[in-house]
């Protein structure tokens, strides 16, 4: 899908298992998108080697900032929909345990343990 983040260099800060699926957390991501991501975390089945889902912290336009500084994004191939904007999504830690459960849920995924891997 043309919409999956564009990424030219990023540093992967946490990966874990959860089911079938590898999950790599991106942090300072270079991108051309406008406007940038803090983070973006890619979900990749397994047997694959491209993520079906990626959850972005992506920063938020200079002219919606009085919302918060980050949006909270979920891109796959059927969507690229903003859930929520918000200061806490710039957080490492807060959007990687809000970014496992959101995409749990959208792979139907939720009763699977997830085991950090770094």
């Amino acid at each position: 899908m043309s919409d999956f983040p564009k990424i030219s260099t990023a540093i992967p800060k946490k990966r874990y298992q959860l089911g079938e699926y590898s999950i790599t957390l991106l942090g300072e991501v270079e991108t051309p998108d406008f406007p940038g991501y803090f983070y973006i975390m890619a979900f990749v089945p397994e047997g694959k080697t491209e993520p079906v889902l990626y959850i972005c912290s992506e920063k938020t336009p200079p002219n919606l900032r009085h919302e918060g500084v980050a949006r909270l994004k979920v891109i796959n191939s059927a969507m690229s929909e903003i859930m929520d904007t918000n200061d806490s999504w710039k957080n490492l830690d807060d959007f990687a345990a809000e970014a496992i459960n959101m995409g749990a849920e959208l792979l139907g995924i939720q009763s699977e343990q997830v085991v950090p891997l770094m």
